[in-house]
């Protein structure tokens, strides 16, 4: 039992951590398009430029693009939950 419970507090470690760098990465890769189509078509000065690429990241916080990552840290535990069950009462 203390060696299933070790494993699962690694895989939770290991999402975690999977989870941070891909939710980085995609907020990174939104805020550059952003900042590319802000280049494309200039419309006023460096402050209205700030609040349109801030605007399209709270746009993006919640997008469903966004909350589908959690699924990379969720859906393993789901798995082995259900692994659990069928190899114990099915």
């Amino acid at each position: 039992m203390i060696g299933f419970l070790r494993a699962i507090l690694i895989w939770a470690v290991v999402g975690a951590v999977a989870y941070f760098i891909l939710r980085t990465y995609a907020r990174s890769l939104r805020r550059e398009a952003l900042e590319k189509e802000w280049d494309a078509s200039p419309q006023g000065d460096d402050a209205a430029r700030k609040a349109f690429i801030e605007k399209g990241m709270a746009d993006y916080e919640g997008s469903l693009r966004n909350r589908l990552l959690v699924i990379i840290f969720v859906l393993p535990f789901i798995v082995i939950a259900l692994l659990l069950y069928l190899m114990n009462y099915a």
